[in-house]
């Protein structure tokens, strides 16, 4: 008698199990993300929204999210946005107006967004202040050439994004971007990582000898945050710490 009994238990707990893995198949995704990017850039830009979407749609599937992308950057109107709960731009950023305020009103209806490096450049040409506002103030100064690692500080480690890291680290080779004025100096910006002043001077060609720079921040008057890493195919290189910002920073930003 005992020999029926465990098949009918054995069958039982194969049954659970497979139940359990069709409701885990069939589940929704947590959120839907799609990224912009071109091929039509600087080459180490390129290479590194290449490398992006290597490593966002690996990510995809191991945290259950939807992750689109394209390069038709006319699909930045409201009626495809809304369709998305994150938006990232991965080397460039809208062009038209009709663009910008397609984002704009994205923005203010509580969409979110994840901008690497380029992403956020603007300048006297640019002449988008509702960005230049969005940043938190901050439009591009200057930068070190060539592309170098660097030690970076952990301003805020009880930040979703940022929760587990180290006081400081050494990130991957890539081009930093100084601001004017500084985005610290707005009071809606928190600013989670910035450059190590014992980094200075940073770079050969083109140097930063001194100053406060902020590298990765998020204006809270909105769901969203700018990573200043983005140039070349170093960038996804650090495993252990960097990358694990990355995947924290897509699912803060795509948390309901």
């Amino acid at each position: 008698m005992k020999r029926p009994l465990l098949k009918y238990k054995a069958c039982c707990l194969i049954i659970i199990v497979l139940l359990f893995n069709i409701q885990a198949f069939c589940q929704n995704p947590r959120f839907k993300a799609i990224a912009f990017y071109t091929t039509t850039v600087e080459r180490d830009h390129v290479w590194f929204a290449n490398d992006a979407l290597k490593f966002f749609g690996s990510l995809a599937e191991k945290d259950n999210f939807v992750f689109d992308t394209t390069t038709n950057w006319s699909n930045i109107n409201y009626d495809f946005l809304k369709n998305y709960q994150v938006v990232m731009w991965l080397n460039d950023f809208p062009q038209t107006e009709e663009e910008r305020r397609a984002f704009e009103k994205y923005m203010s209806a509580g969409g979110a967004w994840l901008g690497f490096h380029v992403a956020a450049y603007n300048d006297k040409y640019t002449k988008w202040p509702w960005f230049v506002d969005f940043l938190g103030g901050a439009v591009f100064y200057t930068n070190n050439w060539p592309p170098l690692p660097a030690k970076l500080i952990v301003d805020d480690t009880a930040h979703p994004v940022t929760t587990g890291m180290p006081p400081k680290y050494n990130a991957p080779a890539n081009e930093w971007y100084m601001w004017k004025p500084n985005p610290r100096l707005n009071k809606d910006v928190r600013v989670l990582v910035t450059l190590d002043t014992t980094n200075y001077p940073l770079g050969k060609k083109d140097l930063i000898t001194q100053g406060d720079v902020p590298v990765v921040w998020t204006n809270t008057k909105y769901k969203m945050l700018y990573m200043n890493m983005g140039h070349g195919n170093k960038i996804f290189t650090d495993t252990t710490i960097q990358n694990r910002m990355f995947e924290y920073a897509i699912l803060w930003l795509g948390k309901k």
